[in-house]
């Protein structure tokens, strides 16, 4: 975080940063230089190529602060790229992406409590209930006990998902640290018929999927999950959105805002969705799914968020 902190510095330093319209030129912080983060800095970079905005980066592949004037956006992809932005105290609106809204959330009571209104917004990564539910009833209809796992981070989202997974059973257990995990899925997949994991930091962790794929397997209980990695590690299938599809709606987004717009919009879900199915798996579990075509085309007729 403290060499993202200090090439933000040698970005933005070099202006007086000031409270002015949706302009051109678009600061753009990546958590890394790699990975999704280059992914969407490329889309980003692409999507906006007929605009008229001047895009410096910092804490991209080359790690180069090229600007040459001041940004009157900071577009912050990841968490910590988020953090370091903030913890510049620049009065400049940020616009975060690629980041849980409860990291969102966390950091922004950390770092940004003060900040004038409208001047922090975000892009989030978590898909709209309405649309996981969606998913889980089109993926495995006749499947009825939904498993959750739940912990301060996911906990308040209960409510929601509960309300829009119409016709189907919420069973969770909450997890209050890596101990209880693998007990507390024990105790739970019996009583469900799928787990449904949601982009929660203390539980779906690296250390811990292997683990938790490996005794959802043993229960026979698929994971739908929120990740291409996670399909590909061995849950059934996931529904996410990809760093390019953010990137889309963060242009979108900014496109959008009226001439002399001094505020962001309020926290957008993603607009836009990718899914993922290991065949691999459904193969073992003897389950018969849609295609990936199928699957989209029913979500939409659906009336779930596209």
């Amino acid at each position: 975080m403290a060499r993202i902190v200090f090439r933000a510095w040698v970005l933005l330093l070099a202006f007086t940063l000031l409270p002015q319209a949706m302009a051109a030129n678009v600061a753009l912080v990546l958590s890394d230089n790699g990975g999704p983060y280059a992914e969407f800095a490329t889309s980003f970079e692409e999507f906006s190529s007929k605009s008229n905005w001047k895009i410096s980066y910092v804490g991209k592949i080359d790690g180069q602060a090229s600007a040459q004037t001041r940004p009157d956006l900071i577009i912050a992809v990841g968490s910590e790229a988020f953090r370091a932005s903030l913890a510049l105290g620049v009065n400049t609106p940020i616009l975060a992406t690629l980041i849980p809204r409860h990291s969102y959330d966390k950091i922004f009571s950390e770092f940004g409590r003060g900040r004038p209104r409208g001047m922090t917004s975000a892009i989030v990564l978590d898909q709209p209930a309405a649309r996981l539910g969606a998913f889980v009833r089109q993926l495995l209809p006749t499947y009825q006990r939904v498993g959750l796992l739940s912990s301060d981070e996911t906990r308040s989202q209960l409510p929601a998902l509960r309300q829009s997974l119409g016709g189907l059973i919420i069973d969770n257990e909450d997890v209050s640290g890596d101990p209880a995990l693998l007990g507390a899925i024990n105790t739970l997949l019996p009583r469900v018929n799928l787990l449904l994991a949601l982009p929660d930091s203390s539980i779906y962790k690296r250390d811990n999927i292997k683990a938790i794929l490996v005794t959802t397997f043993r229960h026979q209980r698929p994971v739908i999950a929120f990740s291409k990695a996670f399909v590909t590690a061995g849950a059934l299938a996931a529904i996410y959105s990809t760093p390019s599809q953010l990137a889309r709606q963060s242009t979108d987004l900014l496109l959008a805002l009226p001439a002399g717009a001094t505020a962001l919009p309020a926290i957008q879900m993603p607009s836009q969705f990718a899914i993922s199915i290991n065949s691999n798996v459904a193969q073992s579990l003897n389950l018969d799914l849609p295609d990936e075509a199928s699957l989209r085309r029913a979500l939409q007729a659906d009336g779930a968020p596209k």
